[in-house]
Order: C-alpha cells, then structure tokens, then sequence
C-alpha cells in the first residue's frame, strides 16, 4: 500500500506553524530571538558561542506603575497639562510624546520613545532632591536624556520650554546641567570616568 504523506502545517521548533513539508528547516540556533529553554542553559553554562546578555527590560509594564501613572494623568498639574497640549498627537515638528510612562522604578511625566528623552516639569518640591539626582543617573545609565523645566518655566516661557525641548530632540543643545537642567547619558559617562 502506498503511504499518503500528511498536507498539514506542522510546528518548527520554536513553536510557529510551518507549511506542510517545511518541517525542520528552520534554524532554531540563528533564530534572531532570545534564547530560551536549552539554548538558554546552555548560554548560562557557557557553552561555545553561546552567549546570553540580561539585561532588565525597564519598559515591562508593572500593575502598580500603570495604576500610579493613570492616577498621575488624571491629576495633572496645570503645567503639565499646558505642556501636554503642545507635545501630544505629534504637534512638536512631529515627534511623539508620551505622558505619565513607567520605566523602571519611575514614572517619568514625558517621553519621546524616538529619541529616548524625558521631560519632567518640577515644582518647588523637587528644589535640590537628591532622589531625584538619583533617579536622573539612574535614567542616564539606561540610556535615556532628561530635560527638566519648574512650573515657572512652563507657565511663563512656554515657547522657550518648547524650543529647547525641540533642540534637545534635535542635538542642538550643549550638555550643560546648570543653566538648563539636561542630562544625557554621555554626560553620566563622563562623571564616572574621571
């Protein structure tokens, strides 16, 4: 008797459904996802060529953060909300704003995901706080630059905020963290090599 070869989609390794006949031809090792399973053990055994880089993902979502940062959005300052008005649904030379977002520990009250800036509007409260030169390295180490601005600022100069915040965005700013309170990543960089 003639054997009739099944026509349906069978799963590669990695679990995807492959067309029928495709079985086996993909290669799991070269797969541009992160390893799991066995190649991961074997990446923290230190097998040959495996390597494996943990590294926190600090954008994963954490109920608390989400609830705190819809609370902060529903209670925001008059500053941020004027502030908001100018940088949401691209209104700023088109670049994508964020408000009230979770990275990490924090929440952070603006962020351009595209160029990995934050902006945080600091009323009196913030006037030399040592959590928050903390939590700026902190941002700093994970790549991020932040830009902050008093409630003063917003409220009276909002132009100049959103000029300086479009320079930031464009690499036009000299890190300079007392006249204008920026701190970027190569900044951070630098104090830990000297």
């Amino acid at each position: 008797m003639a054997s009739v070869a099944s026509v349906a989609p069978s799963s590669d390794p990695s679990g995807h459904l492959l067309p029928a006949g495709e079985k086996g031809t993909v290669d799991v090792a070269a797969s541009p996802f992160s390893p799991r399973g066995e190649g991961a053990r074997r990446a923290d055994e230190g097998a040959a060529g495996a390597t494996k880089i943990i590294k926190q993902d600090i954008r994963k979502h954490r109920t608390n953060k989400t609830g705190q940062a819809r609370a902060l959005r529903r209670n925001e300052t008059e500053e941020e909300y004027h502030l908001w008005s100018d940088l949401r649904a691209r209104r700023l030379n088109g670049y994508k704003f964020a408000r009230q977002v979770p990275l990490g520990p924090f929440i952070v009250d603006f962020l351009c995901r595209e160029q990995r800036l934050i902006v945080e509007v600091d009323g009196f409260q913030h006037a030399d706080s040592a959590s928050d030169q903390r939590r700026t390295e902190w941002l700093n180490v994970n790549g991020y630059s932040v830009l902050r601005f008093w409630n003063r600022e917003i409220s009276r100069e909002r132009r100049s905020v959103l000029e300086t915040i479009l320079a930031a965005l464009q690499g036009r700013i000299e890190i300079s963290p007392e006249p204008l309170g920026f701190y970027s990543p190569a900044q951070s960089a630098d104090k830990n090599g000297e």
